[in-house]
């Protein structure tokens, strides 16, 4: 039996396509988000201290590591042609989600010190309402910046980049991970 305090691997996609990548990040953000709601339910009922850490070391590696590259593409290629279209109610939405990347990185610095105390030796700390509920706020603020992203901006963005844009996005998202670019 698989412990609910896994997480999976996300699907495999190419550079080559990027908007199918920013998907999948979507994707694994949903993941690693009900990865911690489970692991806030964990703690909250003083659950084993291994599985608890192992999902503790999980959600921190992503919102630490993939997360920021991800909210760096967007920034650098999805919002600047809403920004400077024609559209102000665009324009309008991608300053709002830029502005958003910095709600959720300051949200992320408070959930990261809980999890951070989860990784010490056990027992596991006590874990407050005040701590589950901020975890919950977290959640809920990252998927309803994830609905606008996948509802409007993304496919407004797509929309207006070619080709050559969409596979300069793709060699520029590659080389922030230090991954081989794809090819022409």
């Amino acid at each position: 039996m698989v412990s609910p305090l896994v997480l999976h691997a996300p699907p495999a996609v190419g550079f080559e396509s990027p908007f199918e990548m920013l998907d999948a990040c979507h994707e694994r953000v949903e993941r690693t988000l009900a990865l911690l709601e489970r692991l806030s339910a964990h703690l909250q009922t003083q659950g084993e201290p291994g599985p608890a850490q192992s999902a503790a070391r999980d959600v921190l590696r992503y919102f630490d590591l993939a997360a920021p590259l991800h909210h760096e593409d967007e920034e650098q290629h999805v919002f600047p042609p809403l920004l400077t279209g024609a559209d102000p109610v665009l324009a309008a939405l991608a300053q709002a989600l830029i502005d958003e990347h910095r709600l959720l990185a300051q949200a992320w610095a408070r959930v990261r010190q809980d999890l951070q105390a989860c990784l010490a030796p056990p027992p596991l700390p006590a874990f407050s309402a005040a701590q589950a509920q901020g975890w919950a706020d977290f959640c809920a603020l990252y998927r309803q910046h994830l609905r606008r992203e996948d509802q409007v901006a993304y496919p407004a963005a797509q929309a207006v980049l070619d080709r050559p844009a969409r596979q300069h996005m793709g060699r520029e998202m590659a080389a922030r991970r230090g991954q081989r670019p794809p090819e022409a």
